[in-house]
């Protein structure tokens, strides 16, 4: 299965927002993350139409987590940005052909579905398993001692103009 950058852009918000103790504007997330504010309010807003996240308005207005982060899992994410379909999906090449299995003989998904259900299953509770909070506690295991906290400092705005800050 093939997710779409958005997935990865959303998960890194979410990450993000762990730190924030206010709302952080979408353009702020999106000059920390030097991507695009229009590809990135897309995710927002697929985070927001799923409940993941809401926009505050106003003049100190921006994201938050609308949950504590051990309760959104990564699959969550997934689903509300690339949607919750199945990575496959069975054709029933089996009924087709010279040598069809006739529809009354298919009284079960055939092994290929099963397998590839099983797969998806499989994927989708390894996905569910990890939180956003599990996520974030890696930050400074994987880009340096104090990380996160150079994180919540900048989206304070406390240190504009600092060198860069590992984004999550």
């Amino acid at each position: 299965m093939k997710l779409s950058g958005g997935v990865e852009w959303a998960l890194h918000c979410c990450v993000v927002l762990t730190t924030a103790t206010d709302p952080v504007p979408a353009a702020r997330l999106a000059e920390l993350h030097d991507v695009s504010a229009s590809y990135l309010a897309k995710q927002l807003q697929a985070l927001s139409r799923t409940g993941l996240v809401t926009s505050v308005q106003g003049k100190a207005g921006g994201y938050v987590l609308t949950r504590a982060p051990e309760l959104i899992s990564v699959l969550d994410v997934v689903v509300a940005v690339d949607g919750g379909r199945p990575a496959f999906v069975c054709t029933e090449i089996r009924r087709r052909g010279p040598l069809a299995t006739p529809r009354e003989s298919c009284t079960r998904p055939c092994a290929i579905s099963r397998a590839m259900a099983d797969a998806d299953a499989a994927w989708r509770g390894a996905l569910r398993a990890i939180s956003v909070a599990d996520l974030a506690r890696s930050v400074d295991e994987d880009n340096g001692t104090g990380a996160l906290a150079g994180i919540r400092t900048w989206l304070t705005g406390q240190s504009d103009g600092d060198a860069a800050v590992p984004a999550g």
